[in-house]
């Protein structure tokens, strides 16, 4: 199949002509592939979903630069304290199979744990260890079918489409040929503030990463720190330093000062459908048709989180929907509010940052952040609280940033995204939420046209999905993407020799050894964890 065989579909017709590979065609020996890189929770489950639809003749690469396979950033934390936002009950890994998880937790022997239920929240290194329990599976089962699953330790430094084909370029001088190839490249650390100095980022008193391992060491109990941001990733941070048992005074600053909400500790409310009315698809329009259902669910003793949940199976249609003028208004006036009460978090973990709160420890702040500097033994910070007309000043041992994930890609340094930007191969979307994609996930160049060979799936596409951060939202995502890219191989592409019996690379045999990843745990290289991972 050529790369200009199959026109882009109706709703993208007056776009550019679609891009031309350039450079030799790969070799045609190989069998069909798909390569699909980061084997984090995207990369992974969609991996799953290709290989119940494939036929055993299709290879699936998934390639990981860290030792975390079928992890990624959110379910490879070792705290066990960091939980899940979302009930086990809605964690299933298949839309076919939905009590999966809970049924993979009830098989695990548990010593005096209390029972597993739909409702409970349980570590999201456990999630970690169910996909990864899913995937070694599929690596067995692969392993007898010849090899269909190829799992690949490296760092992809480029990408090039050829004709009839992509090509991968990996770190050591290594090579890779597939017939598509899928960035499931996850979330990037949080962007900068705009500083009038930014040399302070270059000092000691920053951490940029709030996941790294020098993120939480070598710091004094008693100090006073300050976290940038009020929202989910500062929740995670603010546990792992009461958990290591910092005593010193910890202040979340962001322009709003928003906590997420709690859970409810009661029985889940069923979800209110909002089907009796038509959603409107401005943001000031929804804003009011929400307000006037939980007003409406109020007064009838119901709870306000019984609407934001029956709006999740058309949030993504609504969002679509919307101009990109009501995108953006929502973004600059409505997201912080949606997300506080959309991603919520379990009744414990809430418990915890109140107490905090009520003990003078923790200390939530709306304000803008003016300006940091480095001085002796930390940093001074100069910030002006809302509705305050004088700046306020902070000391601090460190500055940590919990903002969210970056996702401005015009300011990512990843060595693949800043080729593939470079040349024009991807573009980020207009509201620089992610990279611009199709309906269907295929990435567009930097004149609108639609790779057919180049797709993405998980936070990378937010541009068009918006909702793609949970489980079920990823889940959907990746079973639509794995029936389509499916479909592709088996009636266009020519049909490909079967593989070989023994591959032609050296597979590492399976081992189950792994450190976790924490605030300021490191990841040994003894404790190499990856399974079934071609070694150069």
């Amino acid at each position: 199949m050529s790369a200009s065989t199959t026109a882009p579909p109706a709703d993208h017709a007056n776009d550019a002509a679609e891009p031309r590979p350039a450079g030799p065609p790969p070799s045609t020996s190989r069998p069909p592939a798909i390569a699909i890189i980061g084997a984090g929770f995207s990369g992974t489950l969609l991996a799953l979903h290709l290989l119940r639809r494939c036929p055993s003749s299709v290879r699936i690469h998934l390639i990981e630069q860290t030792p975390q396979f079928g992890r990624g950033l959110a379910y490879s934390t070792g705290n066990l304290n960091h939980v899940l936002n979302v009930p086990a009950g809605r964690m299933s890994a298949f839309h076919d199979r939905p009590n999966d998880f809970l049924e993979w937790l009830q098989d695990k022997p548990a010593s005096g744990a209390a029972p597993v239920t739909p409702q409970c929240f349980v570590s999201r290194r456990v999630f970690g260890d169910y996909v990864r329990h899913h995937l070694k599976e599929e690596f067995r089962r692969a392993k007898e079918r010849g090899g269909q699953l190829v799992l690949t330790r490296g760092k992809i430094l480029d990408l090039k489409m050829s004709r009839g084909g992509v090509v991968l370029e990996l770190d050591r001088d290594r090579r890779l040929e597939a017939d598509i190839a899928v960035l499931a490249i996850g979330n990037f650390p949080p962007e900068p503030l705009p500083l009038a100095d930014p040399s302070f980022y270059d000092s000691d008193g920053y951490r940029p990463d709030p996941w790294a391992p020098d993120a939480l060491t070598d710091l004094d109990p008693e100090a006073p720190l300050l976290l940038i941001g009020t929202g989910l990733t500062m929740v995670d941070t603010a546990i792992s330093l009461l958990d290591r048992g910092h005593a010193g005074p910890i202040y979340a600053l962001s322009r709003r000062g928003l906590l997420p909400r709690r859970h409810s500790s009661a029985a889940p409310a069923p979800a209110a459908p909002l089907i009796e009315r038509p959603l409107p698809t401005t943001a000031a329009g929804l804003t009011r048709a929400l307000r006037r259902e939980v007003t409406e669910l109020e007064a009838n003793g119901g709870d306000w989180r019984a609407v934001i949940d029956g709006l999740r199976p058309t949030t993504q249609d609504v969002w679509q929907a919307m101009p990109v003028e009501e995108r953006a208004r929502f973004l600059r006036h409505l997201r912080p509010w949606w997300e506080v009460h959309r991603h919520r978090v379990p009744p414990a973990v809430a418990d915890r940052i109140e107490d905090a709160i009520a003990r003078n420890q923790l200390f939530v702040s709306a304000t803008r952040i003016r300006q940091m500097q480095a001085v002796h033994g930390g940093v001074n910070v100069t910030h002006r609280p809302r509705r305050a007309g004088v700046d306020h000043h902070l000391y601090v041992q460190r500055v940590i940033n919990c903002s969210g994930p970056g996702c401005d890609y015009d300011r990512i340094a990843d060595p693949l995204i800043r080729r593939l930007l470079d040349r024009g191969d991807i573009r980020p979307d207009r509201l620089r939420l992610g990279l611009d994609v199709s309906s269907m996930c295929a990435l567009r160049n930097s004149e609108g046209a639609i790779w057919q060979r180049l797709y993405a799936i998980g936070p990378v596409t937010r541009p068009v999905f918006w909702e793609v951060t949970s489980v079920p939202d990823i889940r959907r995502q990746c079973e639509a993407l794995a029936a389509h890219l499916s479909t592709r191989l088996t009636s266009v592409l020519p049909p490909s020799p079967p593989p070989p019996a023994v591959l032609p690379i050296h597979t590492a045999r399976l081992v189950d050894i792994e450190a976790p990843r924490e605030h300021g745990s490191d990841l040994a290289d003894n404790a190499y964890a990856d399974f079934g991972v071609v070694k150069a």
